[in-house]
C-alpha cells in the first residue's frame, strides 16, 4: 500500500508554474470566445434582416456593428488562448474550450431565448468535472529551445501524413459535400472548421513558443519558420472565421458550439499527441485518467445537444407556419438542430 503510494505521487507531481499560467489564460479565453458567439449571432440576425445571409453566401454582416463587437471579443479570447498555447500542452488547453459552451448556451437561453432543458444544466456540470479531471492530470509542457526545433517536429513523417490527410479531407468537404449538404448538415460547416482549426493550434502554438523565446532574450523572428507558421495561422483563421460564420448562421447557436468543440477538441488532441509527443512522458494510468476527463467533457456537450431536440421536439415547425415576427427575429428557421426545414414552400 505505502509503495502504491509513493508510486502515485511520484506519477503526479503537481502543476508546472508554466501550466497554471497556460491555465488561467485558458479560462479567459473561454470567457470571451462564449460570449462572442452571443454577440456574433446577434449581428448576424440583424445583418440577415436587411441583407443577404451569411448561410446562403452573403457578407453583409460586416456592415453590422454588432457583428464586429462579437468579432473583437473574439479575437481577446483567441489572444488569450494564443498566449496560453506557449505555456501549456494543447492537451490542457484544448478541452478548457467546453467552458465556453457553458457560456454561451447560458446567454443564448438569456438573450437569444433558446430554451435550456434541465438535462442541458447536467451536460453543462458533466464538462465541468471532465475539464477539471483533465487539468488535474495534465501532462507537464515539452521543453523547446527554438523554432527550429518545433519545424522539426512538425516535418517528420507521421504528422506530415496527418497534415496532407487533413487538406485532402477539407477540400472533398469544400468542393464535393457542402454545394449539396451544406444548408442541411451541420456537419459539413463544422467538419472544415475543425480539420482547419487542428492545423491552426499547432502553428499557433509553434508561434506562441517563437514569441515566448523572443520575449525571453533569444530571438527566433530571425528564423524563416516563424514567419511560415505565422503564415499558416493567418490562413486557417480566416477559412475557420468564414465556414463558421455560415454554421451559425445556418443553425442553432447551442448545437453549433458543443459540435465545433467536439470535433475541434478530439482533432487538436490528435495533432497534438502525434507533433508533440505529448503522452511520451506520462503513464498508463495518466493517459486513460485524461481520455476519460474528455469523453466525460463529451458526454456533457452531447447531451446539450439532445436536450436540444427534446426543447424543440423532433420535426420543429413547417416553414409554412413560420411568422413574420419569428422570421423578424431570427428564431423561424431553428427548429431542427442538425438539419435545417427545407426552404421551399
Amino acid at each position: 500500500m505505502l509503495m502504491a503510494s509513493h508510486g502515485w505521487r511520484d506519477a503526479y507531481k503537481g502543476m508546472s508554474s508554466d501550466n497554471i499560467k497556460g491555465l488561467i489564460l485558458a479560462l479567459s479565453s473561454s470567457l470571451f470566445i462564449g460570449a462572442s458567439f452571443i454577440v456574433k449571432k446577434k449581428g448576424l440576425i440583424k445583418a440577415g434582416a436587411s441583407g443577404t445571409r451569411a448561410g446562403v453566401g452573403g457578407y453583409s454582416y460586416l456592415l453590422e456593428p454588432l457583428w464586429w463587437v462579437g468579432m473583437i471579443t473574439m479575437i481577446v479570447g483567441e489572444i488569450a488562448n494564443f498566449a496560453a498555447y506557449a505555456f501549456a500542452p494543447a492537451i490542457l488547453v484544448t478541452p478548457l474550450g467546453a467552458l465556453s459552451i457553458i457560456i454561451s448556451a447560458v446567454l443564448a437561453y438569456i438573450i437569444l431565448r433558446e430554451k435550456l432543458h434541465i438535462f442541458g444544466i447536467l451536460g453543462c456540470a458533466l464538462c465541468v468535472v471532465g475539464s477539471t479531471t483533465i487539468v488535474l492530470h495534465a501532462p507537464q509542457e515539452r521543453p523547446i529551445e527554438s523554432v527550429a526545433e518545433v519545424w522539426d517536429l512538425a516535418t517528420e513523417p507521421a504528422f506530415v501524413i496527418y497534415a496532407v490527410l487533413v487538406l485532402m479531407s477539407v477540400f472533398v468537404i469544400v468542393f464535393l459535400y457542402i454545394p449539396l449538404y451544406g444548408q442541411t448538415h451541420v456537419m459539413c460547416y463544422i467538419g472544415v472548421c475543425s480539420l482547419v482549426g487542428s492545423l491552426s493550434v499547432m502553428s499557433v502554438k509553434a508561434v506562441g513558443i517563437a514569441l515566448k523565446l523572443t520575449f525571453s532574450g533569444m530571438n527566433q523572428l530571425v528564423y524563416p519558420q516563424t514567419w511560415v507558421f505565422t503564415f499558416i495561422v493567418l490562413m486557417c483563421v480566416i477559412t475557420q472565421m468564414n465556414y463558421l460564420n455560415k454554421a451559425l448562421d445556418t443553425f442553432n447557436t447551442a448545437v453549433v458550439s458543443p459540435i465545433y468543440y467536439t470535433m475541434f477538441t478530439s482533432l487538436t488532441i490528435l495533432a497534438s499527441v502525434i507533433m508533440f509527443k505529448d503522452w511520451s512522458g506520462q503513464n498508463p494510468t495518466q493517459i486513460v485518467t485524461e481520455l476519460c476527463g474528455f469523453v466525460t467533457i463529451l458526454s456533457g456537450t452531447f447531451l446539450l445537444h439532445k436536450t436540444k431536440d427534446m426543447v424543440d421536439g423532433p420535426t420543429g415547425r413547417s416553414p409554412k407556419h413560420i411568422t413574420k415576427e419569428d422570421d423578424e427575429d431570427g428564431r423561424g428557421q431553428e427548429g431542427i438542430p442538425l438539419r435545417r426545414q427545407d426552404l421551399t414552400i
